[in-house]
């Protein structure tokens, strides 16, 4: 894993840029105070991370690729910046007041632990919010039309929601909502399906090579035949078609909300 994102690190900061809307979100449903002490977990090379730090929040970031820390190091060096998985944070019980985790559950390697482990270092009154998305929900995305061995190697690797709930449930942790989001023409955090209303912009190689899907998944003929058809349906307008054919109510992402059970 931390091999994987220290080759997308190199120029992760180039395209994957803190998105306002998407953090405002996560203030929102983190509720922090600047008393506390909060969690980056997977925070790669802390964009959220910076955001929140910027508005007067106390954070440590914890990511383990040293090339995404180095980076996050070198932007700002008043958050405590660590090497660690959420399945080890090698942080003390109950030492953070909430945890954030945007697009990461999908690279962690025990669910079950790992929540178990953001679990034991939370307080018991704080909360975990996890920015994600789900199989279900990328069944959705017409990437799939053009990228459809990419988009299955990518869904494999994504928890269902059930997934998640049961393996916090496991770790005495309990959902108290769910939020969908869906993209928004504006967005400025270059993730996977960031292009839905803009497919141009899959042609940008920076772009690709900051989304681990075509970074780490996607096999290069792939790519190359599949952009080739990209190309040629947005010359024709067939693109339109295709998109519509894919439009669906489950949202394109979403938002888990979680805090400790009292049980």
């Amino acid at each position: 894993m931390s091999t994987k994102y220290d080759k997308i690190g190199t120029n992760y900061n180039q395209t994957r840029k803190a998105d306002p809307y998407l953090t405002s979100r996560l203030l929102k449903h983190l509720s922090p105070n600047k008393a506390g002490i909060y969690l980056d977990i997977g925070c790669g090379t802390g964009n959220y991370t910076n955001e929140l730090e910027k508005r007067g929040y106390c954070f440590i970031g914890i990511d383990p690729s040293i090339e995404m820390l180095q980076k996050a190091q070198a932007r700002n060096q008043n958050i405590h910046w660590q090497i660690g998985s959420a399945e080890k944070t090698n942080l003390p019980e109950s030492s953070v007041d909430g945890i954030i985790g945007t697009l990461t559950i999908h690279h962690w390697i025990n669910l079950t632990r790992a929540f178990s482990e953001l679990a034991y270092v939370l307080k018991s009154n704080g909360k975990i919010v996890i920015f994600t998305s789900t199989p279900q929900q990328m069944k959705g995305y017409w990437l799939n039309h053009y990228f459809p061995k990419m988009l299955e190697a990518s869904k494999v690797q994504m928890p269902t929601f059930e997934a998640v709930k049961e393996a916090m449930t496991l770790a005495r942790l309990k959902i108290s909502s769910t939020e969908l989001y869906n993209i928004k023409p504006d967005l400025q955090d270059q993730f996977l399906y960031c292009g839905k209303q803009n497919p141009e912009l899959y042609f940008d190689k920076d772009i690709r090579n900051g989304i681990s899907s075509f970074s780490a998944l996607a096999n290069k003929n792939e790519v190359e035949n599949g952009l080739r058809k990209l190309r040629t349906d947005i010359d024709s307008g067939k693109i339109d078609e295709v998109i519509a054919s894919y439009e669906n109510d489950f949202g394109d992402y979403l938002y888990i909300i979680a805090g400790k059970s009292e049980a």
